[in-house]
C-alpha cells in the first residue's frame, strides 16, 4: 500500500483507488473489535502508543532503507501535525472511549466523520457545495447508521453517563480526524511511506507521556501484558497502521472527500459482524436492515462524486 505523497500531477488509477479504499473498508472495519481485545485489561494511551511508536518506526525505517529522502524539516512538522491530529487525538479518543461503551456502537459514531468532511470542505476547505446526489447519500448512509446498532441494541458496560463520555470522546475524535484528513494534500508532505512513518512517531512519542501521566503504567509495562493484548496489537500494528493507515492515507491525497467518506459507512458493518462473533454484541434483524441502508448510502455518495 502507499502512503501520503507530495501532490500528484496525474491522476490515481481505478485499480489503485479501489485497492486502497477496500483495504480501508476491510481492514479498519475490524480494528474495533482488536482494540477492544488490546485494551481489556491494558490501559488505552499507553497501548496506542506502542502500537504507533512500532509501526512508524518499521515504515519509518523501511522507507529510509529503500532509498527514499530523509525529510526535511518542514516535512517533519507537516507529517508530524497530522500525525497528532490523526493519531494522538482522534485515535487516542477512540481507545479512551471503546472503554465505555461497545466497539460497534464506536464503528456507529464514525458514520459522524462523513458530516464533518464534507461540511468542513463546503463551508472552510474547499468552499466546495457537494452535488445533490453525494448529500442525498449522506442522509441516507446517517439512516442507515442509526438502524445498524441502535444504542438500546447493545450491551456495554456502564451506565447512561459512562455511555456518554465514549460518545462524546468518539465524537470528537472524528472532528479532529476531518481536519487532519482535509489538511492532508494542503501541507508539504514526504514521500512514500517515509510520511505515514512520521505521523504515527510522533503521534505515539506524545500520546507516551501523556499515557505515563494518566494512567497506572511505566515504560516497561508492556512486558506484563497479557497474551490475548499483545497479539491484538501486533495484528493492529501490521493490518491497522501499516496497511490500513498507509492506505487511508494515500485516499486523503488522491480520492475526493465524498469518496473517501464512504468507509466510515462500511466500517461499522464489518464492526457489527465481527463484534457479533468474538465479543457478544447483539446483532438484530433491525441492524442487519441498517447495513443494507447504510450500504445503498455509500453508493449514492459513490455516483455523486463530482
Amino acid at each position: 500500500m502507499q502512503a501520503i505523497t507530495s501532490p500528484a500531477t496525474t491522476s490515481p488509477s481505478r485499480v489503485a483507488l479501489w485497492g486502497n479504499l477496500i483495504s480501508v473498508y476491510i481492514l479498519w472495519g475490524s480494528t474495533y473489535l482488536f482494540i477492544h481485545f488490546m485494551t481489556e485489561r491494558m490501559p488505552p494511551l499507553y497501548m496506542v502508543s506502542i502500537r504507533y511508536l512500532i509501526a512508524g518506526t518499521i515504515l519509518y525505517s523501511f522507507a529510509r532503507l529503500t532509498g527514499t529522502p530523509r525529510p526535511t524539516r518542514l516535512e517533519w512538522r507537516s507529517a508530524g501535525i497530522i500525525g497528532v491530529l490523526l493519531l494522538t487525538i482522534a485515535n487516542g479518543c477512540l481507545s479512551m472511549g471503546i472503554q465505555y461503551i461497545p466497539s460497534g456502537m464506536a464503528a456507529l459514531l464514525g458514520g459522524l466523520l462523513p458530516v464533518y468532511l464534507l461540511t468542513l470542505n463546503w463551508v472552510s476547505f474547499g468552499k466546495k457545495r457537494p452535488s445533490n446526489l453525494a448529500l442525498a447519500g449522506l442522509l441516507v448512509g446517517l439512516i442507515g447508521i442509526y438502524l445498524l446498532i441502535k444504542p438500546d441494541k447493545l450491551q456495554g458496560a456502564g451506565g447512561t453517563d459512562t455511555k456518554l463520555i465514549g460518545v462524546g470522546l468518539i465524537a470528537f475524535g472524528n472532528f479532529a480526524w476531518a481536519i487532519g484528513t482535509l489538511l492532508t494534500p494542503r501541507l508539504a508532505l514526504p514521500s512514500g511511506t517515509i510520511s505515514s512513518g512520521i505521523q504515527m512517531i510522533v503521534g505515539g512519542l506524545i500520546l507516551l507521556p501523556i499515557s505515563l501521566l494518566m494512567e497506572p503504567v511505566t515504560l516497561l509495562s508492556i512486558l506484563d501484558a497479557p497474551t490475548k493484548a499483545i497479539g491484538s496489537m501486533i495484528y493492529l500494528v501490521i493490518f491497522g497502521s501499516i496497511m490500513g493507515f498507509s492506505s487511508y492515507s494515500w485516499l486523503a491525497r488522491n480520492a475526493t472527500p465524498q469518496l473517501l467518506s464512504t468507509y466510515a459507512f462500511v466500517n461499522p458493518v464489518v464492526a457489527m459482524l465481527l463484534g457479533t462473533m468474538f465479543a457478544g454484541e447483539i446483532f438484530s434483524s433491525q441492524s442487519f436492515v441498517g447495513a443494507i441502508v447504510a450500504l445503498v448510502g455509500v453508493i449514492l455518495i459513490t455516483l455523486g462524486r463530482k
